[in-house]
C-alpha cells in the first residue's frame, strides 16, 4: 500500500532527439514502482491535443510550455508525481513555470548538437540545415540550456539505464522518492 504522497513535477528539457521522452518514460515506469500516482506529459502528445493548431514562433512556445506547466501545477496540487518531456527552449519561460510549482525538478538533457545531428533518425536536423523546417531548435531558433538544474545528464557519454540511475538516486536523496532499500523491493 502506498503512502499519501506529495506531488510534485520533473520538467525534462533540451535539444530535440537528446532523449527526454525516453528518459522520462523510463523514470515514469520507476516512478509507478514506488508511487500511487505518476503522469507522464510527453511534448510531442500534448503538441496534438491541449496545443493543438500553435505553431513554433516564440509566442506559441511560451503558450505551450505554460500550458504544460499550468495543467503539471494541478496535477502536482493533487498528489501527483508528473513528468514532463518538452524542448522549452526559452530560460524566462521555464522560470514562469518554475514559479507557480512548489516542489520542481529541472533536469537537462544534454547532448551535443554534433551528436544529435549523428542521431537524427527522423532526419529533422538535416531538413532544419537545408532550410526545410523553419523554428527549428538548436539550428534556426536557440535554446537557453539551464544555468543550474537540479540535474543534468549528458545522453552523449551515459546511456539511459545510467541516466535514469542519476535522475532516481538525486530523486531519493532530495525524498521526492522512497528509497528502493534492497533487491527485493526493486523487483516488486
Amino acid at each position: 500500500m502506498h503512502q499519501p504522497q506529495t506531488g510534485f513535477v520533473i520538467w525534462f528539457t533540451g535539444l530535440s532527439g537528446a532523449g527526454k521522452s525516453t528518459l522520462s518514460h523510463r523514470v515514469g515506469e520507476e516512478l509507478q514502482r514506488r508511487l500511487a500516482h505518476v503522469e507522464v506529459l510527453d511534448g510531442d502528445e500534448v503538441r496534438t491535443h491541449l496545443s493543438k493548431g500553435l505553431g513554433f514562433t516564440r509566442e506559441d512556445r511560451d503558450t505551450n510550455v505554460l500550458r504544460i506547466g499550468f495543467v503539471s501545477k494541478l496535477l502536482a496540487r493533487h498528489g501527483v508525481a508528473v513528468l514532463v518531456a518538452a524542448i522549452a527552449p526559452y530560460a524566462d519561460t521555464r522560470q514562469r513555470v518554475r514559479q507557480g510549482i512548489e516542489r520542481f525538478v529541472e533536469v537537462h538533457v544534454d547532448c551535443p548538437l554534433e551528436e544529435l545531428e549523428a542521431r537524427d533518425v527522423k532526419g529533422l536536423y538535416a531538413r532544419a540545415r537545408r532550410g526545410e523546417l523553419e523554428h527549428f531548435t538548436g539550428i534556426s531558433d536557440p535554446y537557453e540550456a539551464p544555468a543550474s538544474p537540479e540535474i543534468r545528464v549528458d545522453t552523449s557519454r551515459h546511456s539511459p539505464d545510467e541516466s535514469v540511475a542519476m535522475i532516481l538516486r538525486w530523486l531519493e536523496q532530495h525524498e521526492c522518492i522512497p528509497a528502493v532499500r534492497d533487491a527485493a523491493l526493486a523487483d516488486r
